[in-house]
């Protein structure tokens, strides 16, 4: 028996998230959106009984057992902790902070027997899939070095909101980084312990946003992270990640993976291979084709993974006849709230390291930080 879902977000993802649930036989019985005329335009549209602005509503509905949240990340942690906390499973983008990210783990720590995971739907495209099996079964031997390249057009909205300002949880790094940085780890068993990175912010007004109103997130990022081996050794995985998103045109993805006997290459939703000695490049994974419904503001690989993601809930959740329970199996390999942690402490250290022009180590939180903290050494400093 498939839950009933409630959705919060009225964005582009949202829109796509909705038919494709309907499709795979899932009910979404609410909406949420930041204003009720948004929410009630949206819900008729895409033929939602239920919608509001008020967050409790779509909570506490009796026919939700499962919450998808794809809002403003400044807002991702408080939904995402109290559905948990009043027993709903919930798949849900990435939070602003490394202390929202914990805050969200510790519930998930909580209640156990709920799904949590985050939606990096990366990790389920067919290529991606494709790559992580080969990848386990040899293919390129020893993983070398990972380069990534993703070029599009502006990821700013229309007016000025949380995708121009950095501190929100806006610019590239955050809304696409944060991406790339889980599928590396996932792609190649490590993680991140040491990281450099630069940021810059080229378009700062434009002709929607303009007079007192900057942006401050970045629209270029930069980044090498050191994964796996020790600090103190060479060893390990060297990846470089670009992310440029002043280029007109369509979007552009390629993730590489290089080793010591061949190299793996994703060039959008397409996988292709190429073994040492070999003079020739082979098509691992075609482009199937694509006959869902097109969003120009969602990448396909991205659409094609969010599609591939709602299959493997409706079999996680189908192998139970309890509307709430749900099998690990299908979903196994979606990122949980503490890889979502993990990333977001990548993302903080990158930015570190934008502003300090050094290499910075990645330091997981393992304690949520006293509040007090910076009050408590001024303190301490005026006592002394």
């Amino acid at each position: 028996m498939l839950p009933g879902v409630g959705v919060f977000g009225i964005g582009s993802t949202a829109r796509v998230l909705v038919p494709l649930l309907k499709a795979e036989g899932f009910e979404v019985h609410a909406l949420w959106g930041q204003s009720e005329e948004e929410a009630c335009c949206l819900a008729k549209e895409l033929g939602i009984p239920f919608h509001t602005s008020r967050s409790d509503d779509v909570l506490l509905h009796q026919d939700v057992d499962l919450v998808c949240i794809y809002i403003p990340p400044s807002m991702t942690r408080q939904i995402a902790v109290k559905a948990l906390g009043i027993g709903k499973n919930v798949v849900c983008e990435k939070a602003a902070t490394a202390i929202d990210s914990f805050k969200m783990v510790t519930a998930a720590r909580y209640y156990p027997q709920l799904l949590s995971i985050m939606g990096n739907t990366l990790r389920f495209l067919p290529a991606f899939v494709a790559m992580r099996q080969m990848l386990l079964e040899g293919y390129v031997g020893e993983i070398q070095v990972c380069d990534v390249r993703v070029y599009g057009p502006s990821l700013l909205d229309q007016s000025y909101g949380w995708t121009c300002e950095e501190l929100m949880g806006g610019g590239g790094l955050h809304t696409v980084g944060s991406a790339i940085i889980d599928l590396l780890s996932h792609l190649t068993g490590t993680r991140a312990h040491r990281v450099h990175g630069l940021l810059r912010t080229f378009v700062q007004q434009n002709s929607l946003i303009r007079g007192i109103r900057r942006v401050t997130s970045d629209d270029f990022c930069f980044f090498q992270m050191l994964m796996g081996g020790t600090r103190s050794s060479s060893c390990g995985v060297c990846c470089t990640v670009t992310l440029n998103f002043n280029m007109p045109g369509s979007f552009v993805q390629e993730v590489m993976v290089v080793g010591s006997t061949g190299r793996l290459v994703a060039r959008g939703t397409e996988l292709y291979g190429q073994r040492s000695g070999s003079n020739v490049e082979e098509l691992l994974l075609g482009d199937s084709g694509w006959a869902g419904p097109e969003v120009k503001e969602m990448p396909l690989p991205h659409l094609r993974g969010l599609s591939s993601m709602v299959k493997a809930l409706r079999q996680s959740f189908q192998a139970h006849e309890e509307r709430r329970s749900w099998a690990q199996g299908p979903v196994a390999i979606a990122p949980t709230f503490e890889d979502g942690l993990y990333v977001q402490t990548v993302v903080e250290a990158v930015k570190r390291s934008s502003w300090s022009g050094e290499w910075e180590c990645v330091e997981i939180m393992s304690q949520e930080p006293d509040p007090n903290h910076n009050l408590c050494e001024a303190l301490q400093r005026n006592k002394n």
